[in-house]
């Protein structure tokens, strides 16, 4: 399929940064102290897009953190598994440029279209995606991925048209080019990328060297 992974970033520089990546990393569970090496590992491999989970002690901190150890590199800090407005305006109050959700929330996508920031609305289906589109979401966030496989991407971007697509829930370096080439303008990735061991050993060598791979996964799919 000969995507065109810019078409929906209508100029905006959080998202198109995140899709010139390819790649958003999530990081659910990663303390206090490692979230700074590890995302820094994450950014010299390539990988541009960091969401942190709401739902993880800290989570403000973090993304607060984040923000400005990463000041001036290209990184976009975000904060995923956002499930209501109040949470929404807490991580954006931290400094996070993207809100992700797991489900599809409206009342989520208009606080951070108010807010100002970029929104990832989870969806599955149709009628979902939709709903998504018609609250102002800035991109579909497939989810989970795994439940569907690429081939639910291209389905939806029938009827859909060109709309901007991230699956994450179980993308791997075996299946991350067959997103791409279903039409994700990025896909998002966790316990493949943000590896537990080399977390728990400060090997942030191997985290970097896992990123570097991911990155030109992507690049190279979309260059077929």
């Amino acid at each position: 399929m000969d995507a065109n992974p810019a078409a929906d970033t209508d100029g905006d520089e959080p998202l198109a940064t995140i899709v010139d990546s390819g790649v958003v990393a999530v990081l659910r569970g990663v303390d206090r102290e490692a979230v700074g090496p590890v995302a820094n590992a994450l950014v010299e491999g390539g990988v541009l897009g960091i969401e942190i989970t709401a739902d993880d002690p800290g989570a403000t901190e973090k993304v607060s953190r984040l923000r400005s150890e990463l000041d001036g590199t290209d990184a976009v800090i975000g904060a995923g598994t956002v499930l209501d407005p109040a949470t929404a305006s807490a991580v954006v109050d931290a400094g996070a440029s993207f809100v992700v959700t797991p489900h599809t929330a409206p009342d989520v996508v208009r606080t951070c279209n108010r807010r100002g920031v970029l929104s990832m609305c989870g969806v599955l289906t149709p009628t979902e995606a939709v709903t998504a589109m018609e609250a102002g979401a800035d991109v579909l966030k497939v989810f989970p991925a795994s439940s569907v496989g690429p081939d639910h991407l291209s389905a939806l971007a029938g009827p859909l048209g060109n709309v901007a697509m991230i699956p994450t829930g179980g993308v791997s370096l075996q299946n991350a080019a067959d997103y791409i080439d279903a039409g994700a303008c990025a896909v998002g990735v966790g316990s493949d990328l943000v590896d537990g061991d080399a977390i728990a050993t400060g090997d942030v060598d191997t985290l970097e060297r896992r990123a570097e791979k991911f990155v030109d996964e992507v690049a190279d799919a979309r260059a077929e």
